[in-house]
């Protein structure tokens, strides 16, 4: 039996992607004007900015919502 999700557009897609995919659509000024969040704002990295969403659920949740938005 597999386990698969088709119904779930995050399915096999890591925070990574999600971040980086977000960032090529939005650049770092355009994803912080959409999430209030320091690490999209203040120097900004792939790297930090996944440690801080690691940390945070609830800033994962924002992110996860405006790629589904925006997919």
């Amino acid at each position: 039996m597999k386990n698969e999700q088709p119904n779930n557009p995050l399915h096999g897609k890591t925070l990574e992607f999600i971040l980086t995919y977000l960032i090529a659509a939005y650049e770092w000024e355009g994803l912080y004007e959409r999430i209030k969040v320091k690490c999209f704002d203040n120097n900004p990295s792939v790297k930090s900015s996944l440690k801080f969403l690691r940390k945070h659920p609830w800033a994962r949740k924002k992110v996860e919502d405006l790629y589904l938005d925006t997919i």
